[in-house]
């Protein structure tokens, strides 16, 4: 027979029950929050996903993942009057998002909504000057851009191939919609200055070089066979049906995408002379918040200007004290700094990834393990020659979400000449830079469920700034490697990596010294003058890619700095006043490099308050 429940265990029983139902219902509610946001991630991410053919292609490696039918995607085309109804279309975004609340939401969804809102507010802030962006960047523009990205499209089935050659089909109407923007540009008094409208014009007329396409050896024709052979050597296409197709590509380039580029330098030149702008942002009504807006959106720095310059001139200050010392210490190190020297044992690129893959592994975390065992791979090619003055030094081809082992670097053998050049830059585009940490942040995505919306949200100074953490860093490995056979490496390496921070610290400083106090070709010229160095010619060139590229520089450099206060940060947090170098625990780099990888791209005001978060 039981005994009745003493009060004792009624009141007890009754505490267990409540808690029992408070927690079912919380996490109920949880769930429930949980689901509705991972359906808008999902949305979102697959509208961004579907908004560009070639850049979907490059993303995913299997649609059927998502459910998307590549084959109906086309190229973008701008319509009369649509920048415009940017503002709108980000405002209804940021009122969906206004309906989550985070505290009901999961951690990893509460961060990444949390991480959206910032984005899209910046976005929105942004989207406010509609015509302050220029898609025809000389630099970075749709002209130089677009023969890479077909160059290095991915031919795994035939389907593919038809894919391809409908996209160089519709190049002309993406291009007419390029032109409807800029004559808009144009309209509002916001056209490119004459001297980038001619290198823009130069592009055209030497990208589709008519001589080469006639014999074939254009590189759109080159790559283009050599991505079928594999085709062929499966058996999916016979060596008849490859060269049809080889027909066809030269075909299209010959009579559609050439006479496209032809059309768009017309269409250039008609609007030269309409540009009223001889500097950069500042000049422009509106321009300096403008310029404030996108240095959050490219850098993910919420500094106001004030703090980021003291923030440069510190760094710039300190460096040019050490490389004066360095100077004083060893008189002829000035002079050897000026002139390419050989320290480094011959390597080749290949080389060289994989001597660096092997120096990181004591302070930085190993990629997350994948049910997929095969090896991560990288195949390392040179820039064509006809689009070495269009391009970066070296730049990274991002693999697909989905297929992180197969990985390209693309290297400008016009400005990597020398031996530690392609070191840092291999550093920079490899390991431990843009290779390693897509291929970690990607694989620690899939290992913990995170949405795949985080590889929509773009950071470029987390990006780039670790990228250029990865190289800078890559000195003391090159030292590593050089100072057995070079007992003077050290220094002079020492030497090299402090001129290269001095010069992108100067180039940031320069950016918003340009777009946002208003300087003058006259006012940089004078700034070069007074430290002693460099032609009129060379400062021309640099302020006219300053001013063509707002925050480009700060994206590297300040992206770099904000790592480095982030590091000081965990050190002060993790290891209270333990701030001495011989204080410092021996793992503190791993870890720190391991919070960095797990909880990026995001922001720095994110990745700092996360800091807390998990401490």
């Amino acid at each position: 027979m039981k005994r009745p429940l003493s009060f004792k265990q009624w009141a007890a029983a009754l505490i267990l029950f409540t808690g029992f139902c408070t927690a079912t219902l919380f996490g109920y509610m949880h769930r429930h929050a949980d689901t509705e946001f991972e359906a808008f991630a999902e949305e979102f991410f697959l509208q961004e996903m579907q908004a560009n053919p070639i850049h979907f292609h490059y993303s995913v490696d299997d649609p059927s993942i998502y459910n998307i039918d590549e084959s109906s995607l086309t190229m973008p085309i701008y319509r009369e009057g649509e920048a415009a109804n940017d503002t709108y279309a980000i405002s209804m975004i940021a009122d969906k998002l206004d309906k989550f609340d985070q505290m009901k939401l999961s951690d990893s969804n509460s961060y990444l909504c949390g991480l959206m809102r910032s984005y899209i507010d910046t976005v929105s802030r942004t989207a406010s000057y509609p015509y302050f962006s220029e898609p025809l960047s000389p630099s970075s523009g749709a002209p130089s851009e677009l023969p890479i990205l077909l160059a290095e499209y991915r031919f795994d089935t035939v389907e593919d191939v038809d894919l391809y050659l409908s996209i160089l089909t519709q190049i002309p109407d993406y291009f007419n919609g390029l032109i409807v923007y800029e004559r808009e540009k144009a309209a509002a008094g916001l056209f490119m200055s004459d001297s980038t409208a001619a290198k823009v014009i130069r592009q055209c007329t030497t990208l589709m070089d008519s001589a080469q396409l006639e014999d074939n050896s254009h590189f759109l024709e080159t790559t283009f066979a050599d991505r079928l052979q594999p085709l062929v050597e499966k058996g999916l296409l016979t060596e008849d049906e490859a060269l049809y197709y080889q027909y066809l590509n030269n075909r299209l380039l010959t009579t559609v995408v050439a006479p496209a580029y032809d059309r768009l330098a017309d269409d250039i030149t008609l609007l030269m002379g309409s540009g009223k702008d001889t500097c950069g942002l500042a000049c422009r009504e509106g321009g300096r918040d403008y310029y404030e807006a996108l240095l959050r959106l490219q850098i993910g720095s919420y500094r106001e200007i004030d703090e980021i310059k003291q923030l440069l001139y510190r760094d710039l200050t300190s460096n040019y004290e050490a490389l004066r010392q360095l100077f004083e210490n060893n008189v002829s190190l000035r002079d050897q700094l000026n002139t390419e020297r050989s320290l480094l044992p011959e390597m080749s690129p290949e080389e060289t990834l994989s001597y660096l893959k092997a120096s990181i592994q004591q302070d930085y975390p190993a990629v997350p393990a994948s049910d997929n065992t095969s090896p991560i791979r990288c195949t390392v090619k040179y820039v064509d020659d006809s689009l070495e003055p269009y391009t970066a030094p070296a730049f990274y081809m991002t693999p697909p979400i989905d297929n992180v082992l197969n990985n390209t670097i693309y290297i400008n053998a016009l400005d990597t000449s020398d031996d530690l050049s392609l070191f840092t830059t291999l550093a920079h585009e490899g390991y431990p830079g843009h290779l390693y940490q897509t291929v970690y942040c990607q694989r620690f995505r899939d290992v913990s469920g995170i949405s795949p919306l985080c590889s929509v949200l773009y950071y470029g100074g987390y990006i780039e700034g670790w990228a250029m953490y990865a190289e800078l860093s890559s000195y003391d490995y090159a030292i590593k490697l050089a100072v057995d056979t070079n007992p003077d490496a050290a220094q002079y390496y020492l030497a090299c990596r402090l001129d290269r921070q001095i010069q992108l610290c100067l180039y940031s400083l320069l950016d918003i010294t340009i777009h946002y106090d208003g300087a003058s070709l006259e006012d940089v010229q004078e700034i070069f003058h007074s430290l002693g160095s460099a032609s009129n010619e060379t400062i021309t060139a640099v302020y006219e890619y300053i001013a063509e590229e707002p925050c480009n520089y700060p994206k590297y450099y300040l992206g770099y700095l904000e790592i480095m206060e982030l590091k000081k940060q965990a050190l002060e947090i993790w290891y209270d006043d333990q701030t001495s170098d011989a204080c410092i625990p021996s793992d503190f780099l791993y870890q720190f490099h391991r919070f960095v990888l797990e909880n990026g791209p995001a922001d720095f005001r994110t990745l700092s308050a996360r800091l807390y978060d998990i401490s």
